[in-house]
């Protein structure tokens, strides 16, 4: 036997035979539940394997067919890849009929196959089979069930169960299974405990592959932990992967910390939303618009919340049409981009519409700006076929963005988000730098600004080689793209622009030697920026660009206290420092350099900041 990525899900209205059905072809009872079997309804979800005589098995979703358990059927049709839409011989089209189906397009769903059920009770009424299989086939007309297999079976007698089985093997041909690559996303529809183990939850995985010893968070209460064992259908599994049923023993999370809802993902990669942006459609059945701002049921995975739908291009939706729109969520959710979602009126509880998610992590605009900004992005990445699409665009929006938010937004796995950023390199759409991946415009935009504060610097201070690099704010990657680009040139720790040639301003160069002079000539006992001035008697602007030039270069240094630091003096007395031993006292320099502790404290303090000495109690160890 061997499991294919897929998941069939019935739908259908209540006492149609969907339970039976499963059960008939899977020798499997869904209904579990007391009450289930007392009242001969389904309430909640039911699971099992189908078993081909091809050895493929695939997974069965049982859903409640009674409208008051619509959320139940949501929860179950969400994961599915495939309808089995079963209508009663005696029946036919009934409202949950109607509704299901609605819900299955809505849900994305475009493939499967439609089962006529207890055909044993009609088969003394001549011809009701032909009508009820012509009413059939007029039903699903233009709905992704046109043209489709509709097989007549009995449950009870078995008759044409094998044609079904048949039909299914087709379909599951038909379907593509889903990608085992990515980030693991599990929706939760059960949460329980057995005796001995722990945790268990179950639910159809949406993405990714899963391990046991896996580390997973579950979302929204953030809650961490680890996948202890894995099943799938029963049986114990070494990897568990989109497409399946699966049942995960999980350490580190309690019972009463997990409940439907909730999603077991992969650490790192997926974040809770309150708001998120979408293409939605409203049905066209429906009896009046949905307005800006109405509140409504959103269900989307196994979770239902209530939200207000925030409408961008209209004040209201006219049945039948489809817009762009935000959703403002009363308490956050997890989802994902491509997921789909079913809204339904908050009172009555009728299912009114749904559609797709097109970005998770939104935010309500303020202003017509906002709006129109919130507008073009749903339609872009709307129309992106893929990750490295919507990669892209994300990052020409922002101009930015880290490597831990671009995982989150286009929730993959580091490795794929790796691959997918080399192939946008590749192809000069984006630049990766500082951990961070840039726009072309938006680094060419930094670029232009270090240029330009480098030629600044030049018209300042004409008679230097060119600035600091530790005077720049820009990040040392950014420095050295510029350098490879041409763009700046690198002599030592300065940078200059490749035009850039110094002033040779021999009376700048004697005032520099004259500040140098004035400073030696006090040796320990040290001046004052103020003193300095006095001495120097430069005017005012020729001493400030003097001493800047000399700060930025290194030449000197402000320390504590307003004391002027010139660099031999600095040189000196990181000498004295070394040759006195490993630790020293204030006292011993003191004394060996025949000054006072008022000026020895303030070099001793900036060498602590410098990270040349160390203080430790009385003592200062030398580094």
């Amino acid at each position: 036997m061997r499991e294919i990525s897929l998941v069939i899900g019935t739908a259908g209205h209540i006492d149609h035979g969907k339970t039976a059905l499963i059960n008939a072809l899977t020798g499997i009872n869904c209904d579990r539940l007391i009450e289930e079997k007392k009242r001969g309804i389904t309430i909640e979800l039911g699971f099992a394997p189908l078993k081909l005589d091809d050895g493929r098995v695939v997974s069965v979703i049982d859903v409640p067919g009674h409208e008051k358990f619509i959320r139940q059927m949501v929860a179950g049709a969400s994961g599915i890849d495939a309808a089995l839409l079963v209508i009663a011989a005696d029946e036919s089209i009934m409202p949950q009929t109607r509704e299901h189906l609605a819900i299955m397009e809505l849900l994305g769903v475009h493939e499967g196959l439609i089962a006529v059920t207890k055909i044993d009770r009609i088969q003394d009424e001549e011809g009701m089979l032909d009508l009820v299989l012509d009413d059939v086939k007029d039903f699903v007309k233009g709905t992704f069930l046109e043209g489709k297999a509709v097989v007549p079976v009995s449950s009870i007698t078995g008759e044409n169960l094998d044609s079904l089985r048949e039909e299914i093997k087709k379909l599951i041909d038909r379907v593509k299974p889903r990608p085992r690559s990515g980030a693991f996303f599990l929706p939760v529809d059960r949460a329980f405990v057995i005796s001995g183990f722990g945790t268990v939850v179950t639910g159809t995985a949406y993405h990714g592959t899963a391990h046991p010893g896996d580390k997973i968070e579950v979302l929204p209460s953030g809650r961490e932990g680890r996948i202890r064992t894995l099943q799938v259908h029963g049986k114990s599994v070494d990897d568990a992967f989109a497409g399946q049923r699966v049942a995960a023993n999980l350490a580190g999370i309690d019972i009463d910390e997990i409940s439907r809802g909730d999603v077991v993902c992969q650490k790192g990669i997926f974040k809770p939303t309150r708001c998120f942006e979408s293409f939605i459609k409203l049905m066209s059945e429906v009896k009046e618009p949905l307005k800006h701002w109405q509140r409504v049921h959103v269900c989307t995975g196994t979770s239902e919340v209530l939200a207000r739908v925030s409408l961008l291009q209209a004040k209201q939706i006219e049945p039948g049409e489809s817009q762009p729109a935000q959703f403002v969520l009363e308490e956050p959710i997890v989802c994902t981009s491509g997921q789909r979602f079913i809204i339904r009126f908050y009172s009555p509880l009728i299912t009114i519409g749904g559609g797709e998610i097109v970005f998770p992590y939104s935010y309500k605009p303020r202003g017509a700006a906002s709006r129109a900004k919130i507008l073009e992005r749903i339609q872009s990445l709307h129309s992106a076929s893929d990750n490295q699409a919507r990669l892209a665009y994300l990052i020409a929006e922002s101009g930015s963005v880290d490597k831990s938010e671009a995982l989150k937004i286009i929730q993959d796995t580091p490795a794929n988000l790796e691959a997918v950023a080399k192939e946008l390199i590749a192809e000069n759409k984006i630049i990766e730098l500082d951990n961070n991946y840039l726009s072309q415009k938006y680094c060419a935009d930094l670029l232009e600004s270090l240029v330009a504060s480098v030629r600044d610097y030049h018209k300042k201070f004409a008679s230097e080689s060119g600035i600091p690099l530790e005077s720049l704010q820009a990040s040392r990657a950014l420095i050295n793209l510029a350098v490879t680009k041409k763009l700046l040139v690198q002599d030592g720790n300065k940078l200059r622009t490749p035009d850039f040639v110094p002033e040779n301003d021999e009376v700048f160069a004697q005032n520099k030697a004259l500040i140098a002079k004035i400073c030696m000539s006090h040796r320990w006992q040290l001046v004052t920026l103020d003193e300095l001035k006095g001495e120097a008697k430069l005017p005012d602007k020729v001493f400030v660009k003097v001493i800047q030039a000399m700060k930025n270069s290194g030449e000197l240094a402000l320390i504590p206290e307003g004391y002027v630091l010139i660099s031999q003096l600095e040189n000196e007395m990181r000498s004295l420092l070394k040759s006195l031993g490993s630790q020293v006292t204030l006292a011993q320099v003191r004394d060996s350099t025949g000054s006072t502790r008022k000026f020895i404290l303030p070099i001793l303090e900036y060498f602590d900041s410098k990270g040349y000495t160390r203080r430790a109690g009385d003592y200062r160890v030398v580094l």
